[in-house]
């Protein structure tokens, strides 16, 4: 794949100058590259086999604010280092930063090198070896949509994100027009992701102004999550670049579409047979993609957080507007919140469309497989498929509505503490009641506006 790079490439490619800079980051809870850059020869002569970085940035919010009352590091234990052990496998040439490769570090405790539990890398991983015990291997490719403005980064926190302007007047949905006005920043996009070992499909216009969807091939899950992470960087650096911002944020603003990312999935063999497609079978859904969707839907509630991580993620949660409300699956039906897709191929597969944007890869891929897992664990009899649109459906079970709500089911999930154990739920749980407390002391503009006068 273009882009790919061996240690032998990379030491080639510095000793002829054309790479000077080598990357090498993690991935934090808001699934974000964090890391150090290093200059190509003393990355090739030691830290190719490890580096350091506070802990702090495994327990952190969105601003960075080391938060309290995390029992995996605190002020009172100092704010220790991490070990970023790099992953050569993801070694790769960045196109878009001149002379700059990347690669992807686990995260290990400098005591025992072992890997951070909760570090999403660890998560994923953990829950990919237990599907290759079972002698299985996951697929997935995500759809990212994203909005861009026609005002740089800068600018728009200038204007206080306010009386932003889309970079396009209306729905350009799979509209080729208005998309061919935007195609001097997606072309850079989609070119400069396909050169960094992140082989994309297509980019098209999304139902909102402004909104954009990036499309990647379908491969095997960690190495999925880690491209998401990729492209979501590509997507910020060359837009800013070019002079415009692009914002993941699920929901910006009422009056626009959500943005999300459907998350694909399938399970194959060790020799790559999918064994979701039974021909035999009604839709050619076999026994075991039954049961996996059936451990979906039992489970949805529990992993809701892993999907939508903050206030605003649920603000996208609205009736008539393609992101899903209830917890239901469906043929080919994007009113549910699990859509089947490839109907009686070998390319049947689970869309999970409850995702937003601003989710971290490797934390909702994890607990996907999770709760998957779980149901072909517990042999899982799959409810019938729900026919219509979902929105009016009565008496269904319903996605969380707030994170208040999705944090309760997450702290109170005995499957997910069984599949990442009870302190990285407990991690986790903190991170999401720390996003509520911050939102619930705050006065926002809609307050304001209400009630300044009439109140």
């Amino acid at each position: 794949m273009a882009g790919k790079l061996t240690m032998e490439n990379l030491k080639a490619a510095v000793a002829d100058g054309s790479i000077d800079t080598v990357i090498a980051a993690q991935v934090d809870m808001q699934g974000r590259l964090m890391g150090k850059r290093f200059h190509g020869e003393f990355f090739i002569d030691r830290a190719w086999r490890e580096t350091h970085c506070c802990n702090y940035l495994l327990a952190t919010d969105m601003e960075m604010h080391p938060v309290g009352d995390y029992k995996s590091t605190s002020w009172q234990s100092g704010y220790g280092d991490y070990v970023m052990k790099p992953d050569l496998d993801t070694l790769r040439k960045v196109p878009w930063l001149e002379g700059t490769a990347l690669v992807i570090c686990d995260v290990l405790d400098p005591h025992t090198h072992e890997e951070v539990p909760h570090s999403p890398r660890t998560m994923l991983k953990k829950q990919i070896a237990l599907l290759k015990a079972a002698g299985l291997n996951a697929m997935f490719a995500s759809e990212l949509e994203f909005f861009i403005f026609k005002q740089s980064f800068e600018q728009a926190q200038e204007q206080g994100y306010q009386n932003l302007s889309p970079i396009s007047a209306y729905n350009e949905d799979y509209h080729i027009f208005q998309t061919t006005k935007e195609e001097g920043l997606m072309r850079a996009i989609r070119n400069g992701l396909n050169g960094a070992d992140v082989p994309v499909e297509n980019s098209k216009g999304e139902a909102c102004s402004g909104q954009e969807e990036i499309n990647v091939r379908y491969t095997d899950t960690l190495n999925m999550a880690d491209r998401h992470t990729i492209i979501k960087q590509g997507c910020k650096d060359i837009a800013w670049q070019q002079g415009h911002a692009i914002s993941f944020l699920a929901k910006w603003s009422y009056d626009a579409a959500g943005s999300s990312s459907h998350i694909h999935q399938s399970l194959c063999d060790k020799n790559g047979t999918p064994v979701f497609f039974d021909k035999s079978q009604p839709h050619g859904m076999s026994k075991l993609m039954k049961r996996y969707l059936a451990g979906l839907l039992k489970y949805s509630r529990d992993i809701t957080y892993f999907l939508a991580p903050y206030i605003n993620s649920y603000k996208r949660f609205m009736e008539g507007t393609f992101a899903p409300t209830k917890s239901v699956w469906s043929m080919d039906n994007r009113t549910a919140g699990f859509r089947i897709v490839g109907e009686n191929t070998a390319s049947i597969r689970i869309e999970c469309r409850i995702g937003g944007s601003d989710l971290n890869p490797h934390l909702a891929m994890a607990a996907l497989l999770a709760a998957g897992l779980k149901g072909m664990e517990e042999q899982l009899e799959l409810e019938d498929m729900y026919n219509g649109d979902a929105y009016q459906g009565k008496d269904l079970p319903e996605i969380p509505l707030t994170l208040r709500e999705a944090t309760l089911a997450l702290a109170s999930s005995d499957m997910l503490r069984e599949a990442f154990g009870s302190d990285v739920i407990e991690h986790y749980a903190r991170a999401a009641m720390w996003e509520q407390e911050q939102y619930d002391r705050r006065v926002t503009d809609w307050e304001v506006n209400r009630g300044f006068e009439r109140a």
